[in-house]
């Protein structure tokens, strides 16, 4: 068991987001991650997907998901849903920081692009985001 205080990580600094690894596999997780993140206006997720399923709680901010074909516009304080190996994308529509927490059914968590290839993410050490 660990308790920490969420202050205390350091985000780790994309190109117009921020990540904090709020619980996963680097805390003794096998099954489960909650990520806090916050995107930049104008700016959003690359297209993606995990072998995974993931809930988005959006805390502050509004903006879209891109899923099966269609822009999916959500706000503060709705939740989004995305089934395992859906490519997805999610973007800040709004003039402010788009605010959320992400839970994922696995720990550490694959992220790749639509074709499957494999996204480098620099909060999970290289190769650490295959599953045994």
């Amino acid at each position: 068991m660990t308790v920490y205080a969420n202050t205390a990580l350091t985000p780790n600094i994309l190109p117009g987001l921020a990540h904090s690894t709020l619980a996963g596999a680097e805390h003794g997780l096998r099954q489960l991650a909650v990520w806090s993140q916050s995107i930049d206006a104008g700016a959003g997720s690359p297209p993606h997907r995990h072998d995974c399923e993931e809930v988005i709680l959006i805390l502050e901010g509004s903006g879209a998901l891109s899923i099966d074909g269609a822009e999916l516009p959500f706000t503060q304080g709705q939740t989004l849903v995305i089934p395992p190996n859906k490519p997805h994308q999610i973007f800040n529509t709004g003039e402010r920081a788009l605010r959320l927490i992400a839970a994922l059914s696995a720990a550490p968590v694959r992220v790749e692009f639509p074709d499957g290839t494999e996204i480098d993410l620099p909060w999970q050490t290289a190769g650490s985001a295959r599953r045994d």
